[in-house]
């Protein structure tokens, strides 16, 4: 690890101001800015740690829902109001790394922590999401990469969890910058790439994630989340699925499907929502809504296994949504 020097600002403000260098990185609890200053990834002259920023660890369970970009994903998985009204979140939150992890990792910054493709975990490569001109993992090592939109510039899969879950219930997200304050909708912050495949996320330059708000959910509404890992104790997901709808009447209404670990986004699937909307819940519908969503998928070479999960997962999610 290279020398850096460390500030402390005291509001997120000054914090938007000092972070948009271009020889800067933003610091809350570290777990992955660290990691990629180990890894030679990143060597930033200046880190600006915002962890000790006060205001921005709060929980509001609502509903609505509003939280702070430094609670930690402990705080969030443990909050009964948050469990109640939005479960799907909490089991996200709950599911992530291991526990001396989730008591440092706060919610924005696992929004927007970068890849674990090792292509681009490795110095040695120089893969396009650093700026190179190969997607090492296309040809090569992939079986945990992506299956659905394999067609564009990069084949990693996003690593957030909470990401799915809060695409899921149509979050929208609080952002400060150098120029000020902004509501950004949660669909328009996930970064595909189509053409610039360096970046994850729409922030510009010095803009800080500052909350979450969570719209109250409607009169009979269902939500479940679910991830699948090839061991119980702390590993990355193979495939994640969120979905969140209305019961009314007896039908499905308003239905958001997102799967997570399975593209360069979490990864919302419209084919899905157009089989479940107004349809009886049933097994029979949960495998429609599946078999449509995996009609999309393009995998890889190693990665073909997925599919079936992402498949027989989804099904899962829905029974334990509408049970």
């Amino acid at each position: 690890m290279k020398p850096f020097t460390l500030v402390r600002p005291t509001s997120l403000a000054e914090a938007a101001r000092l972070s948009a260098a271009s020889d800067a990185e933003i610091k809350a609890g570290g777990v992955d800015l660290v990691d990629r200053m180990k890894e030679g990834i990143d060597s930033p002259k200046t880190v600006v740690s915002i962890v000790e920023i006060a205001g921005y660890d709060r929980i509001e369970p609502g509903p609505p829902a509003r939280l702070g970009a430094l609670a930690t994903l402990a705080r969030i998985a443990d909050d009964a109001g948050l469990r109640k009204a939005y479960p799907a979140l909490a089991d996200a939150a709950a599911g992530a790394a291991t526990p001396q992890i989730r008591h440092m990792a706060t919610l924005g910054g696992n929004l927007c922590q970068r890849p674990r493709c090792w292509y681009y975990r490795l110095e040695e490569f120089e893969c396009r999401k650093k700026g190179g001109d190969d997607c090492f993992a296309r040809d090569g090592e992939n079986r945990f990469h992506a299956v659905f939109d394999t067609d564009l510039t990069c084949c990693c899969v996003h690593p957030s969890a909470t990401g799915t879950a809060l695409l899921a219930y149509g979050a929208s997200l609080d952002v400060v910058g150098p120029k000020g304050k902004r509501t950004l909708p949660i669909d328009r912050f996930f970064h595909r790439p189509v053409k610039d495949p360096t970046r994850e996320n729409t922030l510009t330059a010095g803009e800080i994630v500052a909350g979450v708000a969570i719209p109250a959910p409607a009169a009979g509404s269902r939500s479940a989340y679910r991830k699948l890992k090839e061991k119980e104790s702390f590993d990355w997901p193979l495939v994640e699925t969120c979905v969140a709808f209305t019961l009314s009447g007896g039908t499905v209404r308003g239905a958001r499907v997102v799967f997570g670990s399975v593209a360069p986004t979490p990864y919302r699937s419209m084919a899905a929502e157009r089989a479940l909307e107004g349809g009886t819940p049933s097994d029979a519908l949960a495998k429609k809504a599946a078999e449509a969503a995996i009609a999309e998928a393009k995998p890889l070479s190693q990665n073909a296994y997925k599919v079936t999960l992402a498949k027989v997962e989804l099904e899962r999610a829905l029974r334990q949504a509408w049970a």
